[in-house]
This record gives C-alpha cells, structure tokens and sequence, in this order.
C-alpha cells in the first residue's frame, strides 16, 4: 500500500493506492504521452484514475494508461510522474520518466508560386500539395500579379516568401507572402536591394535569401536577404562567386547552396556556391554540378543532401546530389521519369518533390532523399503548366529540420 513509499495525499495512507511503476513519455507537438503501469495494489477501493504530470507542475488526469499531457512548450526538456487515485486519495508519486522534448509537427504542405501556362503566359495560380502522401494538388489563391522567370521562392514553418522576377512582364524586385497553413492571395511583403529576375531563394526558419538572377546591365551576383517573420525590404548579403541567372539553390538549417545557370556569354555555371545563413558575407566554393546539365535545373534538400534535377544544354532526366554539410562535386542520384528542364522543387525532411518543366505539362513528381533511384510519380498540377523556374518551397523543407 501507499504507506510502504509514503507521500500519499489524501486523509487515509493505509487505503490509497500503490504508485504506479514503469512510467516513460513519448514527446509530441507541445504535448507528450506518458504510459505506466497501474499498481496491483489498489488499497482500499478501488482506482478511479490517475494523474500524470511534468517536472514544471503541467498535469492531466486520465482513467488509464496513457495519459496525454498538453500545454508544454517545444524544445523544452520534461520528466514524468503518476499518482494512482482511489476514494482514499492519491498515492506516492511514480518514479520520474526520462526526459523528452516536444517538438513541433512537420507541416508537409508545399507552395507552387510561379508557372507558366501553354504558350509561354504568365499566371498568377498558387498551387499547394501534402508532400508525405501522393495525389493532386489544389489551387491556394492568387498572386498579386502574373509572374513568372521568378526570383526564388523561400520558407519558414509557417511563411512562404516569394520575390516575383518578372511581375505583370517588367523586370521586378517585388516580394510577397502567404502563410503556408491557410489559403488565399498573396500579400505584399516588400522590395529587393535590385530589380532583377530569374534568380533563387533559400532559407532557414529565419531567414530568407535570394541569389543572383537577370538586372537591368545583365546578370547579377547580389545576394539579398529578408527576416521572414516580419515584413520589410531585402537588406544586401553579400556577392556571389559569379554574376548568374537560371540557378536554383538547397539548404539546411545552417547553410543555403547554390548552383546552376547561365553566366555570361550563356554558358552553364557548373558551380555550386555556398554561404552561412545566419551571417552576412560573399560565397564560397562548394563544388561542381556534373557536367551538362547545369542550365535551368530545379531543386529540393533534406536537412543533410541537396538535389539538383533535370536541366540543359543537354535536356536531361538527370538527378544530382551533394552532401550540405561537406564540400564536393554532385554524384548521380538517379533518373527523372523523363527529360525535364526549367522544373522547380521543394522537399520535406524525407522526399524530394519535382515539379513539372518545359517538357512534362503539369506533372509532380518524387523520391526519397536518403537513399538513390529513379523518381515516382507523385500526381497532378491543377492545369497544364510548361514550367519556367517557377517557385515552390514547402514549411518542412531541408532548412527547417
């Protein structure tokens, strides 16, 4: 009984329950489960619930085995105890469960901004799509303007970030917004340091950076940045390694990758740059992308590898990787289902998704980034697209997690 580990509460120790024994907890999004086992001894009536709650004082009370404890903060280190409750009052507290920290749920929504309908026109359509299942996507909203040739697109857990490119067909250093978890038209958000297009984005759960593109003298090495939680103008970041249009970029919570493109004279930058997010300063080498398909490729990463896919001059099905966290040339990853350029991409934690180009309509497509191999279809856009660096970036992409 109770009075065999003291600390019961309640008016009668000799009748209130046994504690409860082998108490863990699993950690969830701002909640964990904790699980025990009900004593054998219930004194002298019998359990009527029990009370799970944390180190901090948060607790609930449930009937039986689990309990979910709610209200606790992500990133936050919690332990356990249960007290076992009977007509007599409560039992000694549990022992304490090991530590866990609740962490927020992957969002896996994903945000197509920009692409081009038949014949080369502008669209204003926001698409949007559940990353870890398969199917078709739906339309989201509208952008401000029709667009396309866009400057990147950009993403925190909750925010999508786009800067235009070419905004209702003027060059354009327009930047907008919508929160990833609803619908509805994008929203002004401010103004890049250069009117430009054609350039990509990369972000952490920060920030947000735009590389290179098409400016009024030709192409640009500027790389700007923006806090993606506020609104406001893009601030200079610093330069690239080279003036560069047509690339795409991947990153990890630390590091934002850039590569691909038409330098000057239109031949394919095969280099990958790279910078810290969260500081200030001009790229660095990285590596190379392999040989031929450097022009127009799009792009997507975990937190650890960073994909490039398709691209020209040689119109390719070709899948790329690098490791974010090292430097290096990009080793083959695998095959498109088939020859694409002009795609655009965007990941969760664990798969890559490729969004149709100038040579496959409206079609979404994946793989899984841990491993190599061919892509799978994944499903539809709403319509009959021909992709042209169109934006897409998703609240789980390789820099959030």
């Amino acid at each position: 009984m109770a009075r065999g580990r003291g600390g019961f509460i309640g008016q009668d120790g000799l009748n209130a329950p046994d504690s409860p024994t082998a108490v863990s907890a699993t950690a969830g999004d701002a909640q964990a489960t904790v699980a025990f086992t009900a004593p054998t001894d219930v004194g002298g009536s019998a359990i009527t619930g029990f009370r799970a709650q944390s180190n901090t004082g948060v607790g609930i009370s449930g009937s039986s085995s689990p309990i979910t404890v709610t209200g606790l903060s992500n990133g936050t280190s919690y332990t356990f105890n249960v007290w076992a409750i009977n007509a007599f009052g409560y039992s000694a507290p549990s022992d304490a469960s090991t530590g866990v920290s609740p962490v927020a749920t992957e969002p896996n929504r994903a945000i197509v901004l920009q692409l081009l309908t038949s014949g080369y026109s502008a669209t204003n359509s926001i698409n949007y799509f559940d990353i870890s299942s398969t199917g078709n996507a739906s339309d989201f909203g509208d952008l401000r303007g029709t667009a396309y040739e866009n400057e990147g697109a950009a993403s925190s857990t909750t925010r999508a970030i786009t800067a235009y490119g070419l905004f209702d067909n003027s060059r354009s250093n327009v930047i907008d917004y919508v929160t990833i978890a609803s619908t509805g038209n994008s929203q002004d958000f401010g103004d890049l340091t250069v009117v430009r297009s054609s350039g990509s984005g990369g972000s952490n759960d920060t920030r947000a950076l735009f590389f290179g593109g098409q400016d009024g003298s030709g192409r640009s090495n500027v790389i700007d940045y923006v806090t993606i939680a506020s609104t406001g103008n893009a601030l200079d970041f610093g330069d690239m390694t080279v003036a560069i249009r047509y690339n795409a970029g991947c990153q990890s919570p630390t590091r934002a990758l850039n590569g691909g493109g038409y330098t000057a004279g239109a031949a394919s930058k095969r280099a990958i740059d790279y910078v810290t997010i969260a500081s200030t300063g001009n790229a660095a080498d990285f590596g190379d992308l392999i040989s031929g398909h450097a022009r127009y490729p799009g792009s997507a990463s975990s937190n650890t590898r960073g994909l490039w896919f398709g691209g020209a001059p040689s119109n390719s099905n070709v899948i790329q990787y690098v490791t974010i966290s090292s430097t290096g040339d990009a080793a083959d990853f695998g095959d498109l289902i088939a020859v694409d350029t002009g795609m655009c991409g965007t990941s969760s934690s664990t798969r890559a998704v490729m969004i149709s180009g100038l040579y496959t309509s409206n079609s979404i497509q994946y793989v899984t980034i841990a491993s190599t191999g061919n892509a799978t279809a994944f499903g539809d856009l709403t319509s009959s697209y021909i992709g042209y660096l169109g934006g897409a970036t998703s609240g789980s992409h390789g820099g959030l997690s």
